[in-house]
């Protein structure tokens, strides 16, 4: 079987790296997948995330917002089986724990137990326990021949006390439960990004007290060489390889150069499965591990990349700044029959759901139907009550305005149309049908313009949101909707006018769009011909624009020349440096500063970065 550990640097995004998770889990081609930094929160576990056909998963996600993070850690183990219900595969777990506490929610074999401290940790106060099993960095599934610890280390700066703290109690607890198991005659695996280096040879450049640090001098205790019980798998299949590293730094382009350290790690402890393990000799590395490697073909810095200092910065590299390590065991038997436990994420309800009984869906049923039949009552009852009343009030008001040259014709379609947006306009009728006769010409005019069909102008409205215009149709769009603004109110103000001034005006018409105003008023706005040189005036530049785009043009190159001209050069290359802020609080937050824009790489490199380092010459102002 083959067992893969991989800090994804989270998980949402290399899914959308490999397409799905599907073709993310199966280019491992491995049996347990172990990720780390998962960066979800529970309530965003969704079915695309979570569960793959083939695959049963288990997470552990950050139940705490410490400093206001969410969702910054979190790790999941992917299970590749044939059956999930009933196999002696070794790779179905027949027990899953969430945290190495016992105080989180877990399941053994199979069955749901209440939380419970685990055993060995008994002299731990429960809070503390909580605290540190609360940023979901651990998931525990047993396999039988062992048992697996998906870990995922906490990262502690050498000037944060509390988080230093925050790790020796992690390490101590967690080193607690193992020593529980070893008691009870278990084989342990432990996988996962533990954030410590363990010697010098596993770090780049590591200066002469790197391995005088606790966190690294704890590790190296654990280990077989040391009297531990635990092997570290790839520095027992590769004693003297060097330059052998799994995580880069990110944001200095470091994996060029392979400028990184080896902080991801496959441990074992225990006997091997044969019978006469007692023998000389006989140990489960050297009798079950066929091989251990890091699989640099995951590195997000590929060969012939474009070099960052050479108009690479703002390439985007795809994947973690980790590489996945992984190891292939052999001669593993079969267990006995059983299923997957309850953690797995089938099981969870965000994406299995909750049961519910025949009785609550009939419930629901039934009052869905009361519910809608009593809104179609109520809507058919409300539309028949605004139709008669605006149809009277429209008569009534036809009745009593006296409008030259309207035809009987003319005035049943207007009423006909108003009655149209009057429906649509829904409560607003009652206080349309009390205005008086001016009033209505007005509201004649302007329902007589949305007399379009509903459903043809909803799906142009639909179709122009998703539609890609241009710069001159957005100028034209701008400058028909200013004129039909314009032309609009001077019409409203225009018919108001000349209905209450009819009788001494008999020359004046009405227009088809129900606009009374003069012919002569009427042509200058609706001539074709002015209104396309108005359009094409409005559209292209006069020599003045055009003037105005030169000036700030050239005053941008100008700001652009000086900005390059202030850029200071590194010693090391005589290159323009790159300019970056210091984002760690501080008394230096938020200030501004130059750097050698090479990447970072060993010293005894000259391509690599030379270690330039200038501060700018004002201090950034702070919100």
């Amino acid at each position: 079987m083959r067992i893969v550990t991989y800090n994804v640097n989270g998980l949402r995004q290399r899914i959308s790296q490999f397409g799905s998770l599907l073709k993310l889990l199966d280019s491992f081609d491995a049996d347990i997948i172990c990720f780390q930094e998962t960066k979800l929160r529970r309530q965003e576990l969704t079915s695309d995330l979570a569960v793959a056909d083939g695959y049963e998963s288990f997470f552990s996600c950050t139940r705490t917002n410490d400093k206001g993070r969410t969702g910054y850690s979190g790790v999941a183990t992917f299970c590749r089986v044939k059956s999930a219900f009933s196999s002696d595969e070794v790779a179905l777990p027949v027990a899953a724990e969430e945290g190495f506490t016992g105080l989180v929610d877990s399941s053994r074999n199979g069955k749901a137990e209440m939380p419970a401290v685990a055993q060995g940790l008994e002299e731990y106060d429960q809070d503390e326990l909580l605290k540190v099993d609360g940023e979901g960095r651990c998931i525990i599934t047993d396999h039988g021949h062992f048992v697996l610890f998906n870990i995922y280390g906490p990262r502690a700066e050498s000037d944060d006390s509390e988080r230093i703290q925050f790790k020796l109690m992690f390490f101590k607890i967690l080193q607690k439960r193992w020593e529980s198991l070893r008691q009870e005659g278990r084989r342990i695996f432990v996988v996962g990004d533990l954030n410590i280096a363990p010697t010098a040879m596993d770090r780049c450049d590591a200066g002469p007290d790197f391995e005088k640090n606790e966190f690294r001098r704890w590790f190296r205790s654990m280990l077989v060489e040391s009297g531990g019980p635990f092997f570290d798998v790839f520095r027992s299949k590769h004693p003297d390889r060097r330059e052998a590293y799994t995580c880069w730094p990110s944001n200095t382009g470091a994996e060029q150069f392979n400028y990184g350290s080896r902080i991801d790690h496959i441990l074992f402890a225990g006997s091997c499965l044969h019978q006469d393990y007692e023998l000389q000799g006989h140990n489960f590395v050297t009798c079950h591990v066929k091989e251990c490697d890091i699989l640099t073909e995951y590195k997000r810095w590929k060969p012939g990349n474009t070099l960052r200092w050479k108009g690479g910065w703002g390439i985007k590299l795809e994947g973690s700044d980790h590489a996945p390590m992984c190891t292939s065991l052999v001669e593993i038997p079969v267990v006995p029959q059983h299923g997957t436990p309850s953690l797995s994420a089938r099981y969870l309800p965000m994406i299995h759901g909750l049961q519910q009984t025949l009785v609550s869906v009939l419930l629901k049923r039934q009052a869905s139907t009361q519910v809608q039949s009593c809104r179609m009552s109520t809507s058919f009852s409300e539309e028949n009550a605004s139709i008669e009343k605006c149809s009277e009030s429209m008569k009534g008001s036809f009745n009593r305005c006296s409008i030259h040259g309207l035809t009987t014709s003319d005035s049943y379609s207007l009423n006909e149309d108003s009655e149209g947006a009057i429906l649509r306009t829904g409560k607003k009728s009652k206080d349309i049908t009390n205005e008086t006769c001016p009033n209505t010409t007005t509201m004649l005019h302007r329902s007589n313009d949305s007399s379009v069909p509903e459903e043809k102008t909803k799906k142009k409205l639909r179709k122009s949101q998703w539609s890609q215009l241009s710069l001159k149709s957005f100028f034209q769009k701008s400058s028909n909707i200013s004129n039909s603004s314009e032309h609009s109110s001077m019409d409203v103000s225009l018919s108001q006018a000349d209905v209450a001034d009819s009788n001494s005006h008999p020359n004046e018409t009405v227009a088809k769009d129900g606009q009374i105003s003069s012919a002569k008023h009427y042509e200058s706005i609706t001539d074709p011909q002015d209104q396309n040189e108005v359009n094409q005036n409005e559209v292209n530049y006069g020599p003045s624009d055009k003037e105005k785009n030169n000036v700030a043009l050239q005053e941008w190159k100008r700001i652009q020349q000086l900005m390059q001209n202030s850029v200071p050069l590194c010693k090391g290359h005589k290159e323009p440096c790159v300019a970056r802020i210091v984002k760690k609080p501080g008394p230096t937050f938020g200030r501004r500063f130059y750097v050698c824009a090479r990447a970072e790489g060993p010293a005894s490199n000259p391509e690599a970065n030379c270690g330039y380092f200038k501060w700018a010459s004002s201090k950034s102002r702070q919100k």
